[in-house]
């Protein structure tokens, strides 16, 4: 028999995609150990798994693919067929109805980009201010665990430094979650200024934070920033890119609230029961996932499997338990609205200092 790890090194699955597959029943290992939990599987089950991969990577939606795995040892080679052919033609249709569309926009784009009085532009930012190093430091701390690695979004590969009167906000997003957290300034008295500084600049900065509870400066020169803490300073170029207007995306309904014990939300959280769903939007992989509501009492219950009340809502459990150790507080408040509505995550001193999380569409 194989173990999970060699099932997932020959079968071109990763160890998390067997375990989301065991609980959708899809492909159930032979025998678990029930001491352990450890899965085993025949060797038959190998080419099973090697095919689900196939269906994987083509995007087939997990009802088909059930039904191809369940038909595929047989001699239905119709059905099999057919939900092949199926998928085949809806992913095309898909992708022409796109190209229409993503024609249309570079278009726009296009007109957008050579008519002046709609072209944006990156204004030469030149400011220089005063901020607290562990104020700055928590608020570094508090949206690190948002900014996105994405490769093929730069936009976001930074942390948006937003100053404004004596306020400065940082704020990270990687579109499935976002992070903005507030740290008082003082000595800049010009316009709202706005600059992005790229990940590893951000880090630079965050290591020069460790100690000393005296101000430090920060300064911005064009495309240049520089950080400063006594004898010791960081500086690098920011990123070329307008960030999107995260003021826009956190004007949200007013949800229900809560008060949760972070410590025992989380562990609540941890133990707690989970639902699997598969993640396409990043790098294939599945995922947990933690399906909150709350109760008429004000408590945040994690739901179980049986429990499919509408206004549940549903995220990643990993990307929830990263918001709750960034923010660093003993009680927070979570408010939770419509299904569809990103889940917010705020602190009780700081109502300019939250996170917010996408919800996950449950499966039927």
């Amino acid at each position: 028999m194989r173990s999970i790890g060699e099932m997932a090194r020959d079968g071109g699955l990763s160890v998390s995609a067997l375990r989301f597959y065991d609980r959708a029943g899809v492909l159930v290992p032979a025998w678990v150990d029930p001491v352990s939990g450890y899965r085993w599987y025949e060797p038959e089950q190998l080419e099973e798994a090697r095919l689900l991969a196939r269906l994987r990577r083509a995007g087939m939606p997990l009802a088909d693919i059930r039904l191809v795995l369940a038909g595929w040892p047989g001699q239905n080679t119709d059905l099999v067929r057919g939900l092949l052919n199926a998928h085949l033609h809806r992913l095309e249709l898909g992708l022409s109805d796109a190209r229409s569309e993503f024609s249309t926009l570079r278009a726009l784009l296009d007109r957008r980009e050579k008519d002046p009085m709609t072209s944006l532009h990156i204004a030469t930012a030149t400011a220089r201010l005063s901020v607290l190093a562990p104020e700055l430091a928590a608020a570094l701390d508090a949206v690190r665990f948002a900014a996105s690695t994405d490769a093929e979004l730069p936009t976001l590969g930074g942390i948006l430094f937003d100053i404004e009167g004596e306020d400065l906000h940082l704020v990270a997003t990687d579109r499935y979650r976002m992070a903005v957290a507030r740290a008082g300034t003082t000595g800049h008295g010009g316009p709202r200024t706005q600059v992005v500084v790229p990940l590893p600049l951000a880090d630079a900065m965050r290591a020069l934070l460790t100690t000393g509870e005296e101000p430090v400066q920060l300064a911005l020169d064009g495309d240049r920033v520089t950080l400063e803490t006594g004898d010791r300073q960081t500086a690098g170029r920011s990123l070329g890119h307008e960030f999107p207007d995260y003021r826009r995306l956190v004007r949200l309904p007013a949800g229900r609230r809560a008060h949760v014990d972070t410590a025992a939300f989380r562990q609540a959280l941890e133990t707690g029961p989970v639902r699997a769903s598969e993640m396409r939007e990043q790098n294939g992989e599945p995922y947990d996932l933690s399906v909150l509501r709350v109760a008429e009492n004000g408590a945040v219950i994690v739901c179980d499997d049986g429990d499919d009340d509408q206004n549940n809502v549903a995220v990643n459990r990993a990307f929830l338990l990263d918001a709750l150790a960034a923010a660093a507080r003993h009680e927070l408040i979570l408010e939770l609205g419509e299904p569809t509505a990103p889940l917010a995550i705020r602190q009780p001193d700081d109502e300019d200092a939250f996170s917010l999380l996408m919800p996950v569409r449950l499966e039927n």
